[in-house]
């Protein structure tokens, strides 16, 4: 694949945004597939939380339940449930994702204590997919995101807007997915300047081999930028690190931009998965903090009838997250 990039003056990449956490990976599946997967063949409703075009008829009355271990006593929870509307030939899906940094001591300017407070960020989400045709969805997914952090509380909207091309007779799903088009309702310091979303325009391919119980993905984000690393000179430079040339390859901005993905079924009540994030290990490994494990998520999952679990791991350095979903059906039936 050959990734588009084009230019968009109105929007900025992370690290110069707020509200990165609707960046975070809301499922298991979703996190052992390397973080971002925008084509995954899977009938797992977590996967139209991060993409609408993913919404199928077959979700209907599916929720998911997601607990996520992260870093440092940080908490990550999330929840998502759909319903097929027979009328419209619509499914509609509503979502939460609840991240928890913990209790952390308040002071002043001094760096004297003058309690404690428990910052969060949050997203409520609602979604809608309708079928055009036999093989083409479309999606979109409306935010309501919230940000707290002691006295400073910011709000906002975003939509994400999403297609995808679905082949049911070679097992094999295209999708696009534009990401986090909106704006800052509430400033955090009250002003009237408003600042950017983690914009991102992603697309990916999904194959499932026909005669092998193997599939394959490979997505491409922030299309709408070539250059993704995020560089701060004056750090780097008081740090004593230069990684100029590393940046200045035009295949290692290329290679950022990717993230790849593989699941094995074992059978049909078992299955692995794996994944790695280039950029992620770019960032990871910077300051001579280097491991040769970073990048890369694995996961598993447990189908049974009723009941799917999944779990998912990554590395972080020296450490380590775990995130385990569980999905069942509203009324008792198989999923």
């Amino acid at each position: 694949m050959l990734p588009l990039f084009v230019y968009v003056d109105a929007q900025i990449l992370g690290g110069n945004t707020v509200y990165n956490f609707l960046e975070q990976p809301n499922s298991s599946q979703l996190s052992a597939l390397g973080g971002i997967n925008v084509s995954t063949i899977s009938n797992d409703v977590s996967m139209g939380f991060y993409n609408p075009a993913l919404l199928r008829s077959s979700m209907n009355l599916q929720f998911n339940a997601s607990f996520n271990s992260f870093l440092a006593g940080i908490n990550n929870s999330s929840i998502t449930s759909a319903w097929h509307l027979e009328k419209s030939n619509t499914t509609i899906a509503a979502g939460v994702n609840y991240i928890d940094y913990g209790s952390l001591a308040q002071t002043d300017a001094a760096g004297n204590i003058l309690g404690s407070f428990r910052p969060n960020d949050y997203v409520v989400q609602l979604s809608a997919s309708h079928n055009y045709l036999d093989r083409f969805w479309y999606g979109m997914t409306l935010k309501y995101a919230s940000s707290n952090y002691g006295l400073y509380k910011s709000s906002g909207l975003a939509v994400d807007v999403g297609v995808a091309y679905y082949d049911s007779s070679s097992q094999l799903q295209l999708s696009v997915l534009i990401k986090n088009l909106g704006t800052q309702l509430k400033t955090y310091d009250g002003s009237m300047v408003k600042e950017g979303l983690p914009f991102d325009i992603e697309a990916g391919i999904t194959k499932r081999l026909l005669n092998a119980p193997l599939q394959f993905s490979l997505t491409a984000h922030h299309l709408q930028a070539f250059n993704i690393y995020y560089n701060d000179s004056a750090f780097n430079a008081s740090e004593g690190n230069d990684n100029s040339g590393l940046k200045s390859l035009t295949i290692n901005k290329m290679l950022s931009h990717l993230v790849l993905s593989t699941q094995f079924f074992i059978g049909d009540k078992l299955e692995l998965m794996g994944g790695y994030n280039f950029l992620r290990r770019h960032d990871l490994n910077a300051y001579n903090l280097t491991s040769g494990l970073n990048g890369f998520t694995l996961g598993a999952g447990i189908l049974l009838k009723k009941v799917h679990i999944r779990y998912a791991t990554g590395f972080y350095e020296q450490n380590m997250f775990h995130q385990f979903s569980i999905s069942l059906n509203w009324n008792g039936l198989p999923l």
